[in-house]
């Protein structure tokens, strides 16, 4: 049993008030399917092989495709993540996501393209594009197919930056109408120019440095064993995945 995860009282007290109601017959006990769900993710398992602490594991799958297809893990990530309080800086960023066969095969279509799953050097891959404020906890988090750009990316998590001074990003950023649209928002960018450009973009090489906590928000999701390898088809479910991780690992 020292070996299982179970979710606090005070944790508890957090999460409970997004889950759904529960209509009819009353739920099985949400701390010990929530305390299972979290454990097969962080571990990789099978839901087959949850430890019968959680019991039967068709129960934690059922709740944990339910509750993924309604969006309810992201909800609550999204929820918790507006008590950032952040008001100097954020910085996005992406990272590739090795799909598993698994995750690839029957493909509605050809590529795994309707299953946001992309096929890039490393192979077929999902990429998760992410935004987070000064400390490295996540903000917003969404996935694309493996072969999309940065650049989308960011223009898909434009509207949902908060009111900062300040966005750190990569070369992978520097566009100018990214540029534009940050200032007109009031943000200052620190984002390095591309060697092609004709006139070289200054940018705050001491401040660029912090860019490495969102680095270390990649690592730390990573360590989620279904996180770091998607084995789940829907991209929902595996959205759902990720926005667990950082639930636990920032939020909770």
């Amino acid at each position: 049993m020292s070996d299982l995860f179970w979710l606090s009282d005070a944790q508890m007290a957090r999460l409970e008030p997004d889950f759904p109601k529960s209509h009819g017959k009353p739920r099985v006990d949400d701390r010990r399917v929530l305390s299972g769900i979290i454990f097969i993710n962080r571990n990789g398992l099978r839901w087959r092989d949850a430890p019968a602490e959680y019991g039967p594991h068709k129960t934690l799958y059922n709740r944990w495709k339910g509750w993924s297809d309604k969006g309810i893990f992201a909800q609550i990530m999204a929820g918790l993540a507006a008590e950032h309080g952040e008001e100097k800086t954020v910085m996005n960023d992406a990272t590739y996501l090795k799909a598993h066969r698994t995750a690839t095969s029957l493909a509605a279509k050809k590529g795994g393209r309707g299953r946001l799953i992309g096929r890039t050097k490393g192979g077929m891959n999902t990429k998760l594009h992410a935004i987070c404020d000064s400390r490295g906890r996540p903000l917003n988090l969404f996935v694309t197919a493996g072969q999309v750009s940065d650049y989308i990316g960011a223009q898909a998590l434009l509207g949902s930056l908060p009111n900062v001074e300040w966005l750190l990003g990569d070369l992978g950023y520097d566009a100018d109408w990214l540029r534009e649209a940050l200032k007109n928002k009031g943000i200052r960018a620190c984002i390095p120019g591309r060697k092609q450009r004709k006139t070289p973009v200054k940018y705050d090489k001491r401040r660029y440095k912090r860019r490495n906590r969102i680095e270390i928000m990649f690592g730390r999701l990573k360590d989620w064993r279904r996180v770091a390898t998607r084995y789940d088809r829907c991209p929902k479910v595996f959205l759902s995945a990720i926005a667990l991780a950082a639930i636990v690992i920032y939020w909770l």
